[in-house]
């Protein structure tokens, strides 16, 4: 009888994760159906985002997003592997354990004060100093210089993405440092054996064993950078245009829900569009699981 309670109630609450996912998949949609009926699927590639005539789209939204985290991982994703390589390999044992500590304490930091930081800290550092030395550098380079062009104001979609890689590399290093120290021993000394230097080590029997499981701290991550909302609110400029350059203002779906969702009326179009907006980035969220957890079969063959 024990057993049979236990096992119902483990089912239960599986269950109960698979009902609230599709209760916030259904309210978001229905939610959103007023906005993909007045602007079809012209909603998801128009830049337009005009409160007075009424005109809405997703455009610029979608571009913030995807750019913002793409980034954030470009930024985060080498660091965080020195770090973990740093910590099972290379560093001695009294400071393995104050610094794993202090990468995971980072993790515990709010996202408001990552914002209120990047805005008095990061933008000034940024438009006094790091802006103006890529743009007289990267932005005097020919088909890539147009990235690094533009005023330097400090704020913009750059600093949005090093805000949010400075955010994820807790949960993405912490990751990398826990499944690398689960590689069974032999496996490491038998290719220190073999003459292998500690690269190779890391290169052929550490990532291939730990592979699933770094990509999933990976995605972990990048699910932390395409929703976080207040810390990109503070730096991303909130300007609703499509930046040509890395160094221009724009948006991300979280940042214009939580600027626009306060002044919404209830039933108007607006709303309808913000709700439309939290089901597309549900939509690309889930998506960008669902393609990682596709490629690592295809790797595996399984």
């Amino acid at each position: 009888m024990g057993d049979a309670i236990f096992a119902g109630l483990c089912r239960a609450a599986a269950v109960l994760v698979l009902v609230l996912l599709g209760a916030i998949i259904v309210e978001l949609f229905l939610g959103g159906l007023p906005a993909f009926r007045a602007f079809g699927a012209a909603f998801l590639t128009s830049t337009e985002w005009d409160p007075v005539s009424d005109i809405y789209g997703a455009g610029v939204s979608i571009y913030g997003t995807l750019l913002t985290a793409i980034l954030a991982l470009i930024l985060a994703v080498p660091l965080a592997f020195g770090i973990a390589f740093f910590l099972t390999e290379l560093a001695p044992a009294w400071m393995r354990g104050p610094v794993g500590t202090a990468i995971e304490l980072l993790a515990a930091v709010p996202s408001i004060i990552f914002g209120m930081w990047g805005f008095f800290l990061i933008v000034p550092l940024m438009a006094g100093t790091v802006q103006p030395a890529i743009i007289d550098t990267l932005g005097e380079l020919p088909l890539v210089g147009d990235l690094f062009q533009g005023p330097p104001f400090g704020t913009g979609l750059f600093t949005a993405a090093l805000i949010l890689a400075i955010m994820v590399l807790p949960f993405i290093a912490a990751t990398m440092r826990d499944v690398f120290l689960q590689v069974p021993g032999v496996y490491k000394e038998s290719a220190y054996g073999l003459g292998a230097t500690r690269w190779e080590v890391m290169r052929r029997v550490v990532l291939p064993y730990t592979r699933v499981s770094v990509v999933g701290g990976i995605m972990l991550g990048l699910g932390r950078a395409l929703g976080e909302t207040m810390a990109v609110t503070f730096v991303i400029g909130n300007a609703n245009r499509i930046a040509t350059s890395v160094f221009g203002p724009g948006n991300t779906i979280a940042s214009l829900v939580a600027l626009e969702f306060g002044e919404s009326a209830a039933g108007s179009l607006k709303l309808a569009s913000l709700l439309a907006l939290g089901f597309i980035l549900f939509v690309i969220s889930f998506g960008v699981l669902a393609l990682s957890r596709w490629l690592l079969r295809a790797r595996t063959g399984s």
